[in-house]
């Protein structure tokens, strides 16, 4: 439960071992980072200094877009963070800082893979005919 040796590889085989290891190896940054690689939702049991880690984040949003939602506030303003979320989950969106809402950037890779990631865009946005077109192709 806590020898790096064993819970290592056995989180690197199946990300919900890390529920067997003791505490000390769940803020193991290495261990975190195989485990976010296999299901990035894990990031939601992560310790704070691994919520601000942005190659964890990385790691766990290119996993599961929707993993920015357990990312620690100023990684959830970071655009090209969120852009990857997006890319992966459209619904990520709802998970990103206001300011990231209203980027029409954002906003159309977001809408482009989830139409329904309109809902978590900016007014502005909403009201925009080429997002709301990408949004409904």
């Amino acid at each position: 439960r806590a020898d790096r040796d064993v819970v290592l590889p056995a989180v690197q085989q199946d990300w919900r071992a890390l529920r067997f290891a003791s505490e000390a190896m769940g803020s193991d940054r290495e261990v975190f980072l195989a485990a976010v690689q296999h299901h990035g939702s894990t990031l939601y049991c992560a310790g704070e200094a691994l919520r601000q880690d942005r190659e964890v984040v990385r790691a766990a949003v290119r996993q599961s877009g929707r993993a920015l939602e357990f990312a620690a506030e100023e990684l959830q303003k970071d655009r090209e963070l969120v852009l990857e979320a997006v890319r992966q989950d459209g619904l990520a969106l709802q998970f990103a800082a206001e300011a990231l809402q209203a980027d029409r950037e954002v906003v159309l890779e977001a809408v482009t893979l989830a139409g329904r990631a309109l809902l978590f865009a900016d007014e502005r946005l909403r009201a925009d005919p080429g997002v709301v077109l990408a949004a409904v192709r």
